[in-house]
């Protein structure tokens, strides 16, 4: 019930894209559909397999939550990049600042005495 609840507020802020193109491609081969698809048509036998055949309708739940998380660890990757960089770019400030500073406290022509 809650997960159902939470994928109906969540339906509002998907994306466009994920509205008209809620299904993502398959990076299986056609003859490896042809056998899941076998596999998922047949009845199953063991306990567990029935039990995972009641949880079938949340395939759409996992893939969009494992998008997310894929999403998530791309954009720190990112942002530890971006942080990386803008160290070094204080760095090179700093030196440039030292740098200016240093040169005003140099006098320019040396004193006639």
């Amino acid at each position: 019930q809650r997960i159902l609840r939470l994928a109906e507020m969540c339906r509002r802020l998907e994306t466009e894209e994920e509205k008209v193109l809620p299904f993502y491609p398959s990076s299986l081969a056609e003859w490896e559909q042809q056998d899941a698809r076998r596999v998922l048509e047949e009845t199953p036998s063991e306990p567990l397999a029935q039990a995972m055949q009641d949880y079938a309708g949340l395939e759409r739940f996992w893939q969009r939550f494992n998008k997310a998380k894929l999403e998530e660890k791309a954009l720190e990757r990112v942002r530890a990049a971006l942080a990386n960089r803008n160290q070094h770019l204080r760095e090179l400030l700093q030196q440039y600042l030292e740098g200016a500073a240093l040169s005003q406290k140099v006098p320019r022509d040396p004193h006639p005495l």
